[in-house]
């Protein structure tokens, strides 16, 4: 087998030497063009298809992007014309997660960055605040956009022109477009925060003016002003929350006597939201207390009181008897009346108590509560409970609940075969023109296709025509050769003496004439060394 491939080689040397230099070079060209081809088409079989990541990034995003696809061994590709990430198709779902869990791509809003812009000289006072406005708008939605569930926002403010007047000054206004991750939601409590940074950010905005949707176009914020709606919502929810906390008390406490998925619970709660303030104010008579004490005390004397006729004599003092009127004192008209008058206040003891009811006070829980049966061996599919465990479970709903008679609580636990769900349908099958793995099987064929002609149909006709060739070039000589043996040595010693096309062509027809006519190649060999003396 070995002879005979090198005997092929030699036959396809042979015929390529047998062909001129020109069609040589465009031999070895198209060979070699073949063989690139060849290797460029297993190249491409064997890269994996890439699909696009992420697009338009720039370039520290793109930094953290790939360094996280390199620490998770996924392969990727740049497109540095339009700054995406392409990596491979099969793991382009699971390179997007991971991403999404280090929150990547952040995403870039234009703020402030466009204050730092040349303005160019000239700019028109109207320029300059839409490009203010605008900066506050790409600030704001950087900052949204920063919330956890939040993949990107928007902020759009409508800020009218202020008058000098302020009867005629308008009020500004807001709206904010979220789009939130697959399967996230937005809470009525994040809706307001974010419509109160969205005020506070903005002068003379007020909350009731920001409004908030989210890209299924669903309104996020009440704009209707009512305070009573917002109570009976909150209202609602705090009765949700209760029912959902008694059901799952009832549940978890069943499930580990009946098994898991064997009881269902609904609770049902009547709460009493009223407001109620009461003032209360009493007195103890038995604890009196002098609150303020006056005394006062008068003295009237008779003397003091006489008199007589302006003038002269009535001015004059007494007689000589007469001393520090003791003579009037015992006189009989000398009489003193002496009066005291002390008022007094006192206070009770009082007390004043305010009180302000509790809001959302229990009246009266309703719960019903449905046990599956038991699971049965042979021909019994299901065993109902006894008595007995019924009133067991009974009482332990009862002590769940915190079961009060005196409020009118009530319960009621029955056992009842639960009907099995049927088995759901399986997804349909995806088409088999959508299944990923189906491009690569479709770039082995072709590129296999594709070697397998360049072998077969290119490389193997060329080689077999040149080993042909070379074939026949050998097939020639031979018989040049035999002819110029039986013709006589002189027309062999001419034959060999005469050019040939390169040296190989003579050494193959001398070792045929030798082996074909040995004596005469000696009688040859015999006349040269005679002729050269």
């Amino acid at each position: 087998m070995a002879l005979v491939k090198a005997e092929n080689i030699g036959n396809q040397i042979q015929g390529m030497d047998s062909l001129p230099l020109f069609r040589q070079i465009g031999l070895m060209i198209a060979l070699a063009a073949t063989v690139a081809l060849a290797v460029a088409i297993v190249l491409w079989v064997k890269e994996p298809s890439y699909r696009m990541l992420y697009g338009s990034l720039t370039d520290q995003e793109m930094l953290e992007i790939t360094t996280s696809l390199d620490q998770a061994g996924i392969r990727y590709d740049i497109n540095t014309s339009t700054n995406a990430v392409l990596v491979d198709a099969e793991r382009v779902h699971d390179a997007r997660m991971r991403l999404a869990g280090i929150g990547l791509p952040k995403g870039s809003g234009t703020g402030y960055e466009l204050l730092d812009k040349d303005q160019g000289f000239g700019t028109s006072q109207f320029i300059e605040t839409a490009r203010y406005q605008r900066a506050i708008e790409g600030e704001l939605s950087k900052t949204i956009s920063s919330l956890n569930n939040i993949q990107s926002a928007r902020v759009h403010l409508a800020i009218p022109k202020q008058s000098a007047f302020v009867r005629n000054r308008k009020k500004a206004s807001a709206s904010v477009m979220l789009s939130l991750y697959q399967g996230r939601m937005v809470s009525d409590d994040q809706a307001n925060s974010i419509a109160h940074l969205v005020a506070s950010s903005v002068p003379s905005l007020e909350m009731e003016d920001v409004t908030v949707v989210d890209q299924n176009g669903r309104l996020l914020t009440r704009t209707d002003g009512s305070s009573e709606m917002g109570q009976s919502s909150t209202q609602f929810d705090y009765r949700k929350k209760l029912e959902e906390y008694y059901i799952k008390r009832i549940e978890e406490l069943l499930e580990p006597i009946v098994g898991v998925g064997k009881a269902k619970a609904q609770v049902v709660t009547d709460l009493d939201f009223t407001v109620t303030e009461q003032t209360h104010e009493s007195y103890n008579p038995d604890l009196p207390s002098i609150r303020s004490e006056q005394t006062v005390e008068e003295q009237t004397s008779a003397l003091g009181m006489l008199g007589g006729v302006p003038g002269a004599v009535s001015n004059q003092p007494p007689g000589a008897g007469v001393i520090n009127g003791e003579e009037g004192e015992n006189a009989p008209g000398g009489a003193s009346n002496n009066s005291s008058r002390i008022v007094r206040n006192y206070e009770l003891d009082r007390t004043i108590s305010h009180t302000k009811h509790q809001t959302g006070k229990i009246k009266r829980i309703s719960a019903a509560v449905v046990i599956d049966n038991k699971a049965g061996t042979g021909e019994e599919g299901s065993i109902p409970l006894t008595e007995d465990e019924m009133d067991r479970i009974n009482g332990l709903v009862k002590e769940a609940i915190g079961f009060n008679p005196a409020r009118g609580d009530s319960i009621n636990v029955i056992n009842a075969p639960f009907q099995v769900l049927p088995e759901p349908e399986p997804l349909p099958d995806t088409p088999l023109l959508e299944q990923p793995w189906l491009w690569d099987v479709v770039k082995q064929v072709i590129g296999l296709a594709v070697v397998l002609f360049v072998i077969f149909g290119v490389l193997k006709p060329a080689l077999k025509n040149l080993a042909e060739k070379g074939e026949s070039a050998r097939e020639q000589q031979s018989a040049q050769a035999g002819e110029m043996a039986i013709e006589g040595p002189s027309q062999a010693m001419a034959a060999l003496a005469a050019p040939v096309s390169s040296y190989d062509q003579t050494l193959e027809s001398a070792k045929a004439v030798a082996q074909q006519e040995p004596q005469r190649v000696a009688q040859v060999v015999k006349d040269w060394v005679e002729n050269d003396g």
